[in-house]
């Protein structure tokens, strides 16, 4: 975020030159040096090896026993009790310094900022803060849960896998911060372009007293504190005995929060995702009906099909996009291949799959290879579609099974995009489509889509790469090569 900031990944060794503020310390790996949260780091000595591996030195030189080191650390407690103690201290504290993290930017910041009308609007504040209030109310509520649990005489015997479970539902808040936290970004660096502004910001970090850091990097605490948790976890569990009363709760809890991160991470992506629809459809020649956007938020597959249709049982060949809860149909330009014609669209919603053997069709009466059909419950409507290769109808029948998946998850986790989100993105993809430029160059996301292989993708990718990575290898098209060698035949 910062010039003065430290980037460190996982099993970095850190050179702590200044810890002389809890929250952040200056600190120093190979040649770089800068700040890094105290909060993300661990001391080596205390967490990484045993007790028993660092006898200690006392007054006469004369190394200490493990008994009366345990002693030293607590009663009765084994180097694993002394780890565990370590790790719930560690998120106790952590959890305390968060929350007065949470009031100094309510407080500091989003308090004075509403004296001044007259330098931000409400809606402003929103876009700058995001529900960080909302969080804030949330996580007061968490940490007295957390101290409730907190054995003050003997720390690892707390029970504190419990306090995660009950709350994991509030959580998926962050989500909401996470989707925001790029607007916000956004309109701090147009605001900082502005004298009052910027003294603004910083007499409220004074007034509050808060370390000498610009309110973006504040305001990325959370984003942080939501990936942090799972990490926190783990590291409990690993000090945590099968026979102790908190393993089970521990794991659980591990688990619940890595499916927060999980569905925050999906529901950004998904967020991103109807900037590219939008997109997609302001391509699209001739379309009728409402907006892809108002029923569906993912393309789940897309390739061509053969369609046949009754009772003449005409055979035409169509692009597909399935999304969740439709199909929409299109029809390729004769000449210009890359521009597309709407020409409907399917409520999967109301279709069942139906597998189809080769050979002869009794609903249709032909003769069928790599075919399935889309079967109407209510109007027993029937839409008979073959596919150029076996594979290819897997992939199909496949896409069609993870649709019926992704709509089911979406209703269980009450995933929606909001009406203010869905105008935005047509917005947009309306002002890209009008920018003057010809209609298949401004389609990156008709290639996009193009380029798609299979409808499951390896997790441990990002979506992007592994489009980049299936993109076939395309000789350029020589058609207007030979065009332009019948000039000579012109009037």
């Amino acid at each position: 975020m910062d010039d003065q900031e430290l980037g460190f990944k996982a099993g970095d060794v850190i050179e702590v030159m200044d810890a002389t503020n809890k929250e952040w310390w200056w600190g120093r790996i190979l040649d770089s040096e800068g700040w890094f949260p105290a909060s993300f780091v661990r001391l080596r000595v205390n967490q990484d090896e045993p007790m028993e591996d660092y006898p200690l030195k006392v007054e006469d030189g004369k190394e200490e026993d493990v008994s009366s080191t345990a002693r030293r650390y607590g009663v009765g407690q084994t180097s694993k009790d002394q780890m565990r103690t370590n790790v719930i201290n560690e998120i106790i504290s952590t959890e305390k310094d968060y929350i007065k993290h949470l009031k100094d930017i309510c407080e500091g910041y989003i308090k004075q900022c509403r004296k001044r009308a007259d330098m931000f609007t409400e809606e402003q504040l929103k876009t700058i803060f995001g529900n960080i209030e909302d969080i804030y109310r949330c996580q007061k509520k968490f940490v007295k849960a957390l101290e409730k649990k907190f054995n003050k005489e003997y720390p690892h015997l707390s029970e504190l896998g419990s306090c995660f479970l009950e709350h994991q539902t509030e959580f998926q808040i962050y989500s909401e911060y996470c989707n925001n936290h790029p607007n916000a970004c956004l309109e701090l660096s147009r605001l900082a372009k502005v004298n009052k502004y910027v003294y603004f910001f910083e007499a409220c970090r004074l007034l509050q007293k808060m370390i000498d850091i610009s309110l973006d990097g504040f305001l990325l605490t959370p984003v942080q504190k939501i990936c942090k948790y799972p990490l926190q976890l783990a590291e409990l569990l690993k000090y945590t005995n099968a026979q102790h009363r908190d393993f089970k709760d521990v794991e659980a809890a591990l688990n619940a929060m890595k499916n927060v991160a999980r569905l925050i991470n999906e529901r950004k992506r998904r967020l991103e995702n109807i900037d590219k629809i939008a997109q997609w459809q302001s391509s699209i020649e001739d379309w009728e009906g409402e907006d892809v956007l108002v029923r569906s938020s993912e393309l789940i597959y897309s390739g061509e099909l053969t369609k046949i249709s009754q009772p003449q049982a005409k055979s035409q060949q169509r692009m597909f996009f399935l999304f969740d809860h439709q199909l929409v149909c299109c029809k390729k330009d004769l000449l210009r291949r890359d521009i597309l014609y709407y020409k409907s669209r399917i409520n999967m919603d109301d279709m069942e799959i139906v597998d189809v053997e080769d050979g002869k069709d009794k609903d249709f009466n032909i003769s069928v290879k790599n075919a399935f059909k889309l079967h109407c419950k209510t109007t027993e409507e029937v839409h008979l579609f073959c596919a150029k290769k076996p594979e290819q109808k897997q992939r199909w029948l496949k896409a069609f099974e993870n649709e019926r998946k992704q709509v089911q998850l979406d209703q269980e986790t009450g995933f929606s995009i909001t009406e203010v989100q869905k105008k935005q993105a047509m917005l947009n993809a309306s002002k890209h489509h009008h920018s003057g430029k010809p209609k298949a160059v401004t389609r990156p996301y008709y290639d996009f889509l193009m380029r798609q292989k299979h409808p499951t993708l390896p997790a441990n990718l990002p979506q992007q790469q592994v489009f980049m990575l299936a993109e076939p290898k395309r000789k350029p098209s020589n058609f207007w090569q030979n065009i332009s060698r019948l000039t000579p035949f012109r009037k």
